[in-house]
């Protein structure tokens, strides 16, 4: 299960985002912009769809499988 946890080092952890349709784990992913940066996302992997990976203290949480 992949675990979410802030990279400013507050402490706060989360694990485990799953997909309301079809209840499968999301995966860390990224994904480039036009401009060539990225942007950290969670996918879920039946391709149900992809979100921005979640932010604490104003940064992308860092994963972990």
């Amino acid at each position: 299960m992949t675990t979410y946890s802030c990279t400013v080092g507050c402490g706060m952890a989360v694990k485990g985002l799953t997909c309301s349709q079809c209840g499968k784990e999301l995966q860390p992913d990224i994904i480039s912009k036009d401009d060539g940066s990225t942007v950290s996302i969670s996918k879920c992997p039946d391709g149900c769809g992809k979100i921005k990976s979640p932010m604490c203290c104003g940064a992308d949480m860092s994963h972990s499988q």
